[in-house]
């Protein structure tokens, strides 16, 4: 079914606020889940509420920079709230707020990885 225009003009409108053509890095996080499984769901809305809180703060959603998403789950299910930094394609374990903290300031802000709560593959 094809979207009315008015949709497509409302989205475009909606993109153009929060000036997705300028993202340089997207965090998805793992709360609210449906069925909580890699932590409580008040532990993961704890994580998001200083996600989006935070990153207001420091002014980075107004110009588009940082992109955030509240994801339902990343299919991970173990250690969470788990999050993921695109495009870089960093995905994080154990993201408390003061985890999250670390991401904003040493991957978000200065571009490096928080090796220390990386998921990597040990193959």
């Amino acid at each position: 079914m094809k979207n009315p225009d008015f949709l497509i003009d409302k989205a475009r409108k909606k993109a153009l606020d929060l000036q997705v053509h300028a993202t340089k890095k997207h965090i998805f996080l793992c709360c609210d889940q449906t069925n909580a499984k890699c932590c409580s769901k008040e532990a993961g809305l704890e994580s998001w509420d200083y996600l989006k809180s935070r990153l207001q703060e420091l002014e980075l959603t107004n110009d588009g920079t940082i992109a955030r998403t509240k994801a339902n789950c990343l299919r991970v299910c173990a250690a969470g709230p788990i999050a993921v930094v695109h495009p870089d394609n960093v995905w994080y374990h154990s993201c408390s707020p003061d985890i999250i903290e670390q991401i904003i300031q040493q991957h978000l802000i200065g571009g490096q990885i928080v090796e220390e709560f990386q998921l990597k593959e040990t193959l």
